[in-house]
């Protein structure tokens, strides 16, 4: 029996929440166990790659940017052929692969990713974006496959209510999934870790299906 192709893991969520530290952290907790590979993505640089390639969690062949010139979600939900075409020449080059991530350049609360592209996602907020954060909504937010609380370390710095916070998210996704995530917590990283162990056999079993959050708000963007 052939093995299914890679799982496509897109990570989400605005500028600064922390998304290529969860990379990095999936990275160091899964590389050991399964064959993996990950796609970034920013406007005009490769620094989100760069970053990865630094931190040594992969061979740096095995991390790709895509850089998309244009607003973060297109090369994500509007036309994803440039992702594709990175995470096909990945699973060529390295395969057969387990897992590929898939970062988001930082964009707004509605990023979400085409199924066409992710076969699930999480999204990420963190607690120093405030403790409302998750009240707004937004597709991400209400409709990812896991929703991210990140940076929980943070929360008496910026005098957060972590449970409060978690709550409210928990309300807006009625019964998806929440994680309170900081890197510094040992036993959060394994909750996450242990999440995508499970996506995986889902995914390798064939009884996970990949579901759309739903488009992206309308929206405009003036460029220079």
């Amino acid at each position: 029996m052939n093995q299914p192709r890679a799982l496509r893991l897109g990570v989400a969520g605005p500028v600064g929440t922390g998304k290529s530290s969860i990379l990095a952290t999936l990275c160091r907790e899964l590389a050991g166990e399964l064959s993996m590979a990950v796609v970034t993505n920013d406007i005009y640089t490769d620094e989100d790659a760069r970053f990865l390639r630094s931190a040594g969690v992969l061979p740096t062949e095995r991390i790709r940017a895509v850089e998309t010139g244009a607003c973060p979600h297109t090369a994500i939900r509007d036309d994803v052929s440039a992702n594709l075409d990175a995470v096909e020449d990945l699973e060529e080059a390295y395969g057969p692969l387990d897992l590929v991530l898939i970062e988001s350049g930082g964009d707004n609360l509605t990023a979400t990713f085409s199924p066409a592209l992710a076969d699930a996602q999480l999204f990420c907020i963190d607690v120093a974006g405030g403790g409302d954060v998750a009240r707004k909504g937004g597709p991400g937010i209400t409709g990812a496959d896991l929703l991210i609380v990140n940076k929980t370390d943070l929360a008496s710095y910026v005098e957060v209510d972590v449970p409060a916070m978690v709550a409210d998210a928990e309300a807006a996704r009625g019964g998806l999934p929440v994680l309170a995530l900081s890197k510094k917590d040992p036993a959060s990283i394994a909750e996450l870790a242990d999440w995508v162990r499970s996506l995986l056999v889902r995914h390798r079993s064939g009884t996970h299906i990949p579901t759309d959050p739903g488009p992206m708000a309308p929206h405009s963007h003036t460029h220079p």
